[in-house]
């Protein structure tokens, strides 16, 4: 039931757009005793179907510029090339101090930033 839970609370956030895997790695890692490499590895096979679902809700919105989603698709691919390559080369401990300090920087930004 816990895991369902963390699902249904990660795909929220991910349908928002903000990433579900800042809810359900997390939650893996300190609810499950998770692995945090594992914990990476089943956030990218669950982003895929929770993905796939929020894209055709925002396509069918028109809150798609493709324009833009061209150029970032292909850094993200090169991007994700290379951080999985140091994601399984770093040791459970340090990848999860690194994703933590991530998501405090993040939070901090939210916090501070100035409305447009």
């Amino acid at each position: 039931m816990m895991l369902i839970l963390i699902g249904f609370l990660s795909g929220i956030i991910s349908g928002m757009g903000i990433g579900g895997g800042t809810i359900l790695i997390p939650s893996l890692v300190l609810l499950n005793n998770i692995k945090q490499q594992d914990a990476q590895g089943i956030n990218l096979i669950v982003f895929l179907p929770v993905a796939a679902t929020a894209l055709y809700t925002h396509y069918k919105k028109g809150n798609i510029e493709f324009m833009y989603a061209k150029s970032i698709i292909i850094g993200g691919i090169i991007g994700a090339i290379i951080g999985s390559i140091l994601a399984a080369k770093i040791n459970s401990s340090s990848l999860r101090k690194f994703f933590g300090v991530f998501l405090l920087l993040i939070g901090i930004y939210e916090l501070f930033k100035k409305k447009k």
